[in-house]
């Protein structure tokens, strides 16, 4: 018995006790029997493999999920469109996992804004360079945040039109949906103070109401060619000679006259109801 060889935790490397009958023990503790069990079900990862997914990943990833959900169906069918059991199917996850994660549909509805919010900011900075030392042209990249000019921004643009409809009736969804601060009418006044410091603007103009009327105007554009009133040849042409009146060195042949475009809807000689003003969605970057 003295020469047996002395036996050892594989867990901790505890000796293990030696029992006065009976099949000797494995582990040290059942702390020890627990952790290499969790081993078995869970090894470890080989050495210089990716790190294991962590559990809020997992989390994050099922609410981005869920949220993707809700923008599709806003996009093509509107937010009303959008029950729990419809975005349940869209996301194909059950009804269980969603209600898991949004206590409910107006928590979902509100999550899913931020994140939309969150993921544009992402791209737009992306895209637009920020270079001070042309206000001109970078004003021109903000504002091109602003239009369909892909299938992403297009999409995002239905989006934050649904939105903003139900937003008309939910404060909730107001105080996401439009910023009380209006960042992005600052952010532009910014870039037309820059020029304006510099010297390249023209004299006598006030920011503040320029990036009122251009935030404004490129909205309505955008959601003109989203509906098919205005090719987005024309509606640059209009945002060109905006950018002219304010920039006039920057901008060489500005054209304050552009040839009729085809596809505009002529104006209505009856006495229609004047339209509403385009919903301005924060679909550009923040100044934060």
């Amino acid at each position: 018995m003295g020469d047996e060889k002395k036996r050892t935790c594989p867990v901790c490397g505890k000796p293990t006790a030696r029992p006065g009958r009976g099949r000797p023990p494995v582990y040290c503790s059942r702390s020890c029997q627990a952790r290499a069990y969790r081993r078995r079900r869970h090894p470890l990862p080989a050495q210089g493999s990716p790190p294991a997914t962590r559990p809020t990943d997992v989390r994050a990833r099922q609410r981005r999920r869920i949220a993707e959900a809700v923008w599709r169906i806003a996009a093509e069918q509107g937010l009303d469109a959008a029950s729990m059991r419809r975005i349940a199917a869209e996301a194909r996850v059950s009804l269980r996992v969603v209600q898991y994660h949004f206590d409910s549909k107006h928590a979902l509805m509100v999550d899913a804004l931020r994140l939309l919010h969150e993921e544009n900011e992402r791209l737009a900075q992306g895209r637009i360079p920020y270079d001070m030392t042309e206000p001109c042209a970078l004003l021109r990249a903000v504002l091109d945040e602003f239009l369909p000019l892909d299938e992403q921004r297009a999409f995002a643009l239905r989006v934050f039109t649904a939105y903003y409809a139900r937003s008309l009736t939910d404060p909730v969804l107001a105080e996401v949906f439009l910023a009380a601060e209006q960042p992005l009418e600052r952010l532009v006044a910014d870039i037309i103070g820059v020029g304006e410091a510099a010297g390249s603007t023209a004299p006598g103009i006030d920011r503040v109401y320029e990036a009122d009327l251009l935030v404004s105007g490129a909205v309505g554009l955008g959601l003109d060619v989203l509906h098919g009133r205005r090719s987005l040849a024309d509606v640059r042409r209009v945002l060109e000679y905006h950018l002219g009146r304010i920039f006039p060195d920057a901008i060489r042949t500005p054209r304050p006259n552009p040839s009729p475009d085809p596809r505009r809807t002529p104006i209505p000689t009856t006495t229609a109801p004047v339209p509403q003003p385009s919903p301005r969605p924060n679909t550009g970057p923040s100044t934060s």
